[in-house]
């Protein structure tokens, strides 16, 4: 048994077959070898408004597909440059069931080399599940959970296909957001331990912005 499943006494279904990416269920066209090109603009508009530096354009290397059930997913794509990933939440089974979408960056990947050190730094005596979570010197509001104190993190289960392979991976997470003073765009912050079938275990930070349609196109 892996190190989540000990630390959280639970192993996360494997999705259905039926759940699994087709080319034809995966937003904006996206996929293994498409490239993601945003707008110039954005770059500019997000400058001071959110620590997140915008690429001009990325190759989606890998996708990922988390079904979360009751017909909510996440399509999630990943780059060939390893430093960001595209986060689409979907209400339902086709293309076109978009409700919100994040571009993410790697802000740290720190590896886990024993129980302790896991326990030390998503435990009951981290930071990590409170009601707000400071980073960077700004704070953010938890998105998941409702406990007036630390809330545990919330199991998932990643099926990831890429050219080479495909494979699953075992997330604890926590979500954490705020305002950035723009219209409709916030600042998240994602923290993720995170466990590959060799049980390799990592403790991920990225910080992500909202997206919109416009933002960017499909090549």
């Amino acid at each position: 048994m892996g190190w989540l499943k000990r630390f959280m006494g639970f192993e996360a279904p494997k999705p259905a077959a039926s759940s699994q990416q087709t080319p034809g269920n995966l937003p904006f066209g996206l996929g293994s070898g498409r490239m993601l090109k945003l707008d110039p603009s954005l770059k500019l508009l997000l400058d001071g408004h959110s620590e997140l530096e915008v690429p001009a354009q990325e190759v989606v290397w890998a996708v990922g597909e988390v079904d979360l059930g009751q017909s909510v997913r996440l399509a999630r794509f990943y780059m060939e440059d390893e430093d960001y990933w595209l986060q689409v939440v979907m209400n339902g089974a086709s293309a076109d069931d978009v409700r919100d979408i994040i571009l993410f960056g790697y802000y740290s990947v720190l590896p886990i080399n024993s129980d302790a050190e896991l326990k030390r730094l998503v435990g009951p005596e981290s930071n990590i599940g409170l009601p707000y979570y400071e980073h960077e010197g700004y704070e953010f509001v938890r998105q998941w959970g409702s406990e007036e104190g630390q809330t545990e993190l919330t199991p998932i289960s990643e099926w990831v296909s890429s050219p080479e392979t495909s494979y699953r991976i075992q997330h604890l997470s926590m979500l954490y957001a705020r305002e950035t003073g723009l219209t409709e765009r916030r600042e998240f912050l994602l923290l993720s331990v995170e466990e590959d079938e060799d049980g390799n275990v990592s403790l991920t930070t990225s910080v992500g912005v909202t997206l919109q349609s416009t933002d960017f196109n499909v090549i």
